[in-house]
C-alpha cells in the first residue's frame, strides 16, 4: 500500500508564509515522503529545500531584472538554433558569456550584415548578466537617441545622462543607421565618454566602426568618442545568412489550429524605466 503524503499543519503554513516561504508548501509534502522513504538525514533535506528556494529567487530576481532592462525574453542562448548558418569567433563568444567584460568595465561590438543574429546574441548577454545580478538596459539607437531629444525638452536630460552611464551594461542595437545631428553627436560622445572604463556598453551594427565617424555631425567628436569606444572593446562579427528566416512562422511546424479563436490573456504591462526629476 502507497504511503501517502503527510498533511502539514496551518501553524506551520502560517509560518512559512510569514518567512516568505509559501512556495514551497506545494510540494513540501512530497518532498518530506521522499525524504523518509530515503532515510534522508535532516540537515541534507533542509540543505535541499533551502537551496531549491534559493535558486528560485534567484531566478525571480533575474526575470524581474531582464524584465526591467527591456530585454525580448525568447533571445537566450537556451534557445539559440545550432545549426543556424553564421559563422563567430566561438573564443570570443565563450569570453563574452563569461561576462568578464562586465566586470572589467569593457566594451563589446557585435558587427554583420541584416538579420544573423547579432541582436540575439546581444539580447542572450544581457540575459547572462541578469542571472548574475547586474542592472541591465536594452534599447534601439533611435529610441536612446528620442529619449535624449526629449530630455532636453523637459530639463531631465542631466537625470538621464546620469541613469544611462550607471547601468552595468548598457546595450544598443542598431547603431549608426543614419547621420546624427549635432545634438545627437554631442549626446552620443557624451555618453561614451561617461561609461568608458566605468561601465560596460553593448552595441550591434550593420556597420563597421571605422564607418561610424562620417555619422557625426561633428568630425572631432566622432573621432574621440568613437576611439575611446573601439580601443576599449571586444569585435564579434558574425557572418552568414540571416537568421530571422528561422524565426519565420510556418503551418507545418506550428501544428493544427486549435478548435476555437484563442482569447486574450491580460499581461502586466512591461515597466519602463523612467529619469528622476
Amino acid at each position: 500500500m502507497a504511503t501517502k503524503a503527510p498533511l502539514l499543519s496551518q501553524d506551520l503554513k502560517v509560518a512559512m508564509k510569514d518567512l516568505r516561504l509559501g512556495q514551497l508548501l506545494a510540494t513540501l509534502p512530497e518532498r518530506i515522503l521522499l525524504a523518509e522513504k530515503g532515510a534522508m538525514p535532516l540537515q541534507d533535506f533542509l540543505l535541499g529545500l533551502f537551496n531549491d528556494e534559493v535558486q528560485r529567487r534567484r531566478g525571480a530576481a533575474a526575470s524581474r531584472r531582464a524584465d526591467h532592462a527591456g530585454l525580448d525574453p525568447d533571445m537566450v542562448f537556451e534557445r539559440w538554433d545550432k545549426s543556424a548558418k553564421v559563422s563567430l569567433d566561438r573564443r570570443v563568444l565563450q569570453e563574452l558569456s563569461s561576462l568578464r567584460f562586465v566586470d572589467s568595465q569593457r566594451n563589446v561590438v557585435i558587427l554583420g550584415p541584416v538579420g544573423v543574429g547579432k541582436t540575439f546574441v546581444a539580447s542572450a548577454l544581457g540575459h547572462l548578466a541578469c542571472r548574475s545580478g547586474f542592472n541591465v538596459r536594452f534599447t534601439r539607437a533611435d529610441a536612446l537617441l528620442r529619449s535624449l531629444r526629449q530630455s532636453r525638452l523637459d530639463n531631465s536630460r542631466e537625470a538621464l545622462m546620469i541613469e544611462l552611464a550607471a547601468v552595468d551594461m548598457l546595450i544598443i542595437d542598431d547603431f549608426a543607421l543614419e547621420p546624427m545631428t549635432r545634438d545627437e553627436s554631442r549626446d552620443v560622445y557624451q555618453l561614451f565618454v561617461e561609461r568608458t572604463a566605468r561601465a560596460a556598453t553593448v552595441i550591434t551594427s550593420n556597420r563597421d566602426t571605422s564607418d561610424w565617424l562620417a555619422l557625426f555631425d561633428d568630425p572631432l567628436l566622432g573621432q574621440s568618442a568613437v576611439d575611446r569606444f573601439r580601443n576599449n572593446a571586444y569585435d564579434l562579427v558574425i557572418e552568414g545568412e540571416s537568421y530571422r528566416g528561422r524565426l519565420k512562422p510556418d503551418v507545418e511546424k506550428d501544428g493544427p489550429p486549435p478548435p476555437v479563436p484563442v482569447v486574450k490573456v491580460p499581461r502586466p504591462p512591461r515597466r519602463r524605466r523612467r529619469p528622476k526629476a
